[in-house]
């Protein structure tokens, strides 16, 4: 108790010296910047008044929308939640189980400029999260697992082993290529990370025909890790010579990578942590590999056939239908998928996003129903599916 006294004395005692200074240098409008100063000295008092009228018109325009907005995504969780219970008890969702109206758009007063600006302490720097990229993922593998991830000798090999798997696991041709087309622009290869496949850096760690983020991959492990030991033991048992030692080089690091994928609760969160250390880069490398980089490819797909199958959906998921299950999940995206037409065209994209989500989201905005967001997702497959990488893949199936 002592102690903390102590601690709320200093405090108090800082925060008046850091008051003090900060009203001085106020006052001392030869220590501010040429700008600051100038526009102090100009604001007339009726430019002040004027000011604190519109800043007030402004902040009460604000919490009138703020409230508004906030009992309408409220209300969209309430309509998730109740969406949910329903899908539990094997109920049939209706029309009025979604929010019909689009979120509230902010139209009052921009907030006024001061004319006497007030001195500000500088925000504290935000430290920026390293995004590994294809040269942080194989040091990693070789610092962790001693590997290297056998690269395919051209973009084809990769194409093919790709497409022989995807067949076999049960993706279709068009599911495959079109979602490549969304994803990658039609032309990426088997490295391809978001923000480096047409820009200069990387905005995330996912990589791949289907970009896979590092959580995905531990994940992938964690659930078909057992399955894809299996495959490639069998595939061990068919080599000789130097391929054969590869092979159960890269079987014995594959088994390695599936205990660390496991050791932790199947649960996105657990995985995500692993997939944020240099050990989970290491494990993101598999999805560089020519051998396993199909396999992880193709599940990330196949976990949403799955997924839409065992809940009763029989028909063949569209390539629109199954992108959306890959990009926001799959209990989501079946929430999509499964409505019929006719309130596809009615119910917004708002109801399966969180606010900041959304709002973050040009294309969910400006598609703002179900109807129109599959539309123009089905629009770019179309376009991008005519460049030289997606004819490719079609062609390897």
């Amino acid at each position: 108790m002592h102690h903390q006294t102590i601690r709320v004395a200093s405090l108090a005692v800082a925060l008046a010296l850091t008051l003090f200074a900060v009203r001085a240098s106020a006052l001392d409008t030869k220590s501010l910047p040429p700008s600051v100063a100038g526009a102090m000295a100009q604001a007339s008092p009726e430019a002040i008044v004027e000011y604190r009228r519109k800043l007030k018109e402004y902040l009460e325009a604000r919490d009138a929308f703020e409230e508004e907005a906030g009992a309408y995504w409220n209300n969209i969780a309430e309509k998730r939640r109740g969406r949910n219970a329903k899908r539990r008890a094997h109920v049939e969702i209706a029309l009025d189980d979604y929010v019909l109206t689009q979120p509230p758009v902010y139209t009052g007063p921009k907030r006024p400029v001061n004319p006497a600006p007030e001195i500000e302490p500088e925000p504290p720097q935000r430290e920026q999260k390293h995004i590994p990229v294809v040269v942080d993922l194989l040091k990693a593998a070789a610092d962790y697992y001693q590997w290297t991830p056998q690269r395919p000798a051209t973009e084809i090999e990769f194409m093919r082993a790709y497409a022989r798997f995807a067949s076999e696991a049960g993706l279709t041709r068009e599911q495959a290529v079109r979602v490549y087309s969304f994803e990658t622009g039609g032309d990426g290869r088997h490295d391809s990370q978001s923000g480096l496949i047409h820009g200069s850096h990387a905005v995330s760690t996912a990589t791949g025909y289907n970009q896979l983020l590092t959580t995905n991959t531990v994940e992938l492990l964690a659930e078909q890790g057992p399955d894809f030991v299996r495959i490639l033991a069998q595939r061990a048992a068919g080599l000789s010579g130097p391929a054969r030692q590869t092979m159960e080089h890269k079987l014995g690091v594959l088994k390695k990578m599936v205990a660390l994928a496991r050791s932790v609760p199947d649960d996105w969160s657990q995985h995500e942590k692993i997939g944020d250390s240099p050990q989970g880069w290491a494990l993101h490398a598999m999805v560089l590999d020519v051998d396993v980089g199909p396999m992880l490819q193709t599940h990330k797909l196949m976990t949403s056939v799955v997924f839409a199958r065992e809940r009763g959906f029989t028909r063949p998921l569209t390539a629109a239908e199954l992108e959306m299950m890959n990009l926001t999940g799959d209990g989501t995206g079946l929430d999509m998928v499964t409505m019929p037409q006719a309130m596809r065209v009615q119910v917004p994209t708002s109801n399966f996003f969180q606010r900041g989500g959304y709002e973050r989201n040009p294309v969910a905005i400006r598609h703002n129903t179900v109807a129109k967001l599959l539309a123009v997702t089905d629009a770019r497959m179309d376009a991008n599916s005519k460049e030289t990488g997606a004819k490719q893949l079609a062609a390897a199936f």
